[in-house]
């Protein structure tokens, strides 16, 4: 039975609040599978990142408002609706709604998604200057994906936040590119040990990495925290200037 270092997404993923902004990004349709696509102010596709959303998928505000401000960064940045529109906002307030018997077989599904999604994505954006790169971030649920798009060499370097279902055997596995964790103080799907654990497993393989850790905030700080309580914003917002960076220092050489 695989050992989690990260466990599996659970119903503390479905709190969240809700932030204000208006989304800059266009809808698309790549390989069939719908996306939200947002482009940098000079609409290069020169850098593109990847982004596996956390449950709520790539139609939920706070998703698309922090893939705008890496886009805003320099990025053409990609998410994939991996829900196939069944989106969690829709059922979440559902009486007797079974989180669990709704999130394990999207998440089965989102690989074989992904195996059809990436291929044709960089497809799609083919038409850039020599020294492309590509990037991955995932939320709390797509946390998984970025250790597989790093393991398969779709991307050079990635972000994981809050991450679920990654197993000690996936990470041990990984023997090529950089990853960042921006991680809570709070949080039972990634704590303390699992976290200490990733640390030893990546310093073993000499992988490059950077780990972060805000204290005071919980589980989904990065993507669906409470944005009136000042140490949340500040933390949500220091993850998202941080990770930019990382792309800067991997991604822009």
């Amino acid at each position: 039975m695989a050992q989690y270092l990260a466990n599996p997404s659970g119903e503390c993923c479905m709190q969240a609040v809700k932030h204000e902004g208006t989304p800059v990004g266009e809808k698309d349709e790549i390989a069939g599978i719908k996306c939200y696509v947002s482009y940098p102010p000079s609409k290069s596709t020169e850098k593109v990142i990847l982004f596996c959303c956390d449950v709520y998928g790539p139609w939920y505000r706070n998703n698309q408002l922090i893939m705008d401000f890496f886009a805003a960064g320099g990025y053409t940045v990609v998410a994939p609706d991996y829900f196939e529109g069944e989106e969690l906002e829709k059922f979440r307030e559902t009486p007797g709604f079974d989180f669990r018997g709704w999130v394990t077989p999207h998440r089965a599904k989102a690989e074989s998604i992904l195996e059809t999604f990436v291929p044709a994505m960089k497809e799609k954006f083919r038409d850039s200057v020599e020294g492309k790169a590509y990037g991955v971030i995932g939320y709390c649920f797509g946390g998984k994906d970025v250790v597989d798009s790093l393991k398969k060499g779709w991307a050079t370097a990635g972000a994981a936040c809050h991450p679920a279902f990654i197993t000690e055997e996936a990470l041990d596995g990984l023997d090529k590119g950089a990853i960042f964790f921006s991680c809570s103080e709070i949080d039972h799907t990634f704590a303390a040990e699992g976290r200490h654990k990733a640390e030893e497993i990546l310093a073993k393989n000499k992988i490059p990495y950077h780990f972060q850790l805000f204290s005071g905030v919980a589980h989904g700080f990065a993507i669906r925290g409470d944005m009136s309580d000042p140490n949340q914003r500040w933390a949500k917002e220091t993850s998202a200037w941080s990770i930019l960076g990382w792309w800067d220092r991997w991604l822009k050489v």
